[in-house]
């Protein structure tokens, strides 16, 4: 999560994942995307195929079978597909999906195993390509750029990019995230204000697709507007997972980097940062102080996430949790490269326009990180049932969203009718503000906050029926003037397609008459459709909110 990805974590308070990875942007990140490995991919010499465990399918009957199923993070989905074929070269990913065209199945694609909804564990779902030993990350000089396979997760990604060279990509920070799922849906966290998000610096990518005939095969798609799959390359930059096909590789670099130096051709990763963290308990919180730290954090990012914005370095996150815990009821965290001038004043002037008016002063912590220690140790590997639903602000929230949210995030005087419930605020704009709404398929460039409303349950004691009820009526209160969903407009910009909500696409849920996918990808979905039809003509890659092709 943030990468909200694993945010089963709700049911406590904020631990120290969650004041550095409220992001992953990936926060979380759409798992079952293009992940994969190519092999003979056009334009791209044949890679040697690898060794490894064989790659015949793995039925019910197998022991490994229920590992398999298990893998993914929100345990409200466990797949029951025929067999997973676990696959660790390019070719290997072109013979998987030939035979379960071949067979007529239903194929879904697992990197990391952190998708949000069924899009992978749903009973429709006969073949799973499990990605998961697919993670070398290699800088491929011919090409100028550091190759990354989907199944490498963000840690090692972090930690080979940053010990090689001295460079990263702006991406999630929960270490667990696989890079297949997280990249392709606009991957984004806390080094995005000051580098963009993840696709920003995508140079090319490679996809087992299937043609018309039902042929399965490799391309290689390129950023360059004159390459022949340019238009390839563009639906991965934020069109989300389970699309198109298989991507099996990843190239990275910097558009306009220059030189044979690997360590010039990615941003510079930061030697340590500054952290901190505030915060205020909801016995000190009264409806007029809630409402003005509300109002103030909003304020704040309207007026400091443009791209030349001394601030474009501090990444926060506002986390507003549903427990009576002290110092747990709203939490504002995050880091700052320490290399800024001032960054410590910069910090405390942060805070303290947050906390400005607010009847209670927080309790304020500033832990040091490095730069490793802060992205590749922090682990989530508990599977908890959780519903998530995700918007972009462009401003603050009114006064009556102001109110709905204090109504349902003050924690119930009555224990039993308590819910684990969290609203996160993650800082975005910066950079990412740098990129126009059609260069890439990431519509909402001039977004200031990704907002993540989530609900978490145990499943062993709980059915999940309540916490869904609260997180849907939150959002609908939320969004009650345009329809019960965040209609792009003078204050929303949709929603975050790596954060997938499938309510999105149920009129009772949604009545705006805004369909789900202008929600998500705003003026770009005809282009997207057009992509679709093209490479995957027989609609092979589909799930509940999956491109449909044009016609």
């Amino acid at each position: 999560m943030a990468e909200p990805e694993n945010p089963e974590r709700v049911t406590n308070a904020p631990s120290r994942r969650h004041v550095i990875a409220a992001t992953a942007a990936g926060g979380a990140a759409l798992a079952i995307g293009t992940a994969g490995t190519a092999g003979a991919a056009e334009g791209t010499p044949t890679p040697t195929p690898r060794t490894g465990s064989p790659t015949t399918p793995i039925g019910p009957d197998d022991p490994r079978y229920l590992s398999l199923t298990q893998r993914g993070c929100n345990a409200r989905f466990v797949g029951k597909p025929d067999y997973y074929r676990v696959v660790h070269s390019t070719a290997e990913v072109v013979d998987a999906v030939q035979q379960a065209v071949r067979q007529g199945k239903r194929i879904a694609v697992r990197s990391g195993g952190h998708c949000f909804e069924d899009f992978v564990d749903h009973p429709d779902i006969k073949a799973v390509i499990d990605m998961s030993p697919m993670r070398e990350i290699s800088y491929d000089a011919e090409r100028r750029a550091f190759c990354v396979e989907p199944g490498a997760q963000l840690a090692e990604v972090y930690r080979e990019l940053f010990i090689g060279w001295g460079v990263t990509i702006p991406a999630g920070a929960t270490a667990e995230v696989g890079i297949g799922g997280h990249v392709v849906g606009g991957g984004y966290g806390v080094m995005s204000r000051r580098d963009g998000v993840s696709v920003d610096h995508l140079h090319a990518l490679e996809v087992v697709v299937v043609d018309k005939d039902g042929t399965a095969r490799a391309v290689v798609a390129e950023r360059d507007p004159d390459s022949p799959h340019h238009d390839l390359w563009w639906a991965h930059t934020g069109a989300g997972g389970g699309n198109f096909g298989v991507v099996t590789r990843y190239w990275f670099r910097t558009p306009g980097a220059r030189g044979d130096d690997p360590a010039e051709l990615l941003p510079r990763a930061p030697a340590s940062f500054l952290a901190f963290r505030a915060g205020w308990s909801w016995k000190d919180l009264d409806a007029r102080d809630f409402k003005t730290l509300m109002r103030n954090h909003g304020q704040w990012c309207e007026r400091n996430s443009d791209p030349d914005s001394r601030y474009a370095s501090l990444f926060s996150v506002l986390m507003v949790n549903t427990t009576q815990a002290a110092g747990s009821g709203a939490v504002l965290a995050g880091v700052i490269d320490a290399a800024v001038p001032g960054a410590q004043r910069l910090v405390d002037d942060y805070i303290a326009a947050v906390g400005r008016g607010v009847g209670a002063q927080p309790a304020i912590r500033r832990p040091p990180l490095s730069w490793l220690n802060a992205l590749t140790s922090i682990t989530d590997t508990r599977s908890s049932p959780f519903k998530v639903k995700s918007a972009y602000l462009r401003k603050t929230y009114t006064d009556r969203q102001l109110d709905v949210l204090h109504e349902h995030l003050r924690p119930s005087d009555d224990p039993a009718a308590r819910i684990s419930g969290t609203l996160w605020l993650v800082a975005y704009g910066g950079a990412a503000r740098k990129v126009a709404p059609d260069a890439t398929a990431v519509a909402q460039r001039d977004s200031i906050l990704k907002a993540v409303y989530m609900a978490g349950w145990d499943a062993e004691t709980q059915d999940g029926t309540r916490e869904t009820e609260w997180v849907r009526s939150l959002y609908r209160g939320v969004y009650a003037d345009s329809g019960g969903v965040p209609v792009p407009g003078a204050v929303s910009d949709g929603a975050f397609i790596n954060y997938p909500d499938a309510d999105l696409d149920d009129p009772e849920q949604n009545k705006s008459g805004v369909p789900w996918y202008t929600l998500y990808y705003k003026d770009n979905y005809p282009r997207l459709q057009r992509v679709k039809a093209k490479y995957d003509p027989r609609d092979e890659f589909r799930h509940r909110l999956s491109i449909r092709p044009a016609r």
